[in-house]
């Protein structure tokens, strides 16, 4: 599994938003790789932002 792959994962597992932070903590992936992978699934359509620095996945 590839590191956005992950971070899907994590997103699509919580019931509440998260911010990249408390992604890195529950992925054990450093927060800079995190932010990475946020960027290319909101490319991609796969995660969407319901409040500020928040994500979710869609």
């Amino acid at each position: 599994m590839d590191k956005k792959e992950k971070v899907y994962e994590v997103m699509k597992a919580s019931a509440e938003p998260l911010n990249a932070t408390k992604i890195a903590e529950i992925s054990g992936l450093d927060k800079k790789e995190v932010d990475k992978a946020m960027k290319k699934l909101k490319e991609e359509g796969l995660i969407e932002s319901p409040k500020r620095c928040y994500w979710i996945a869609k």
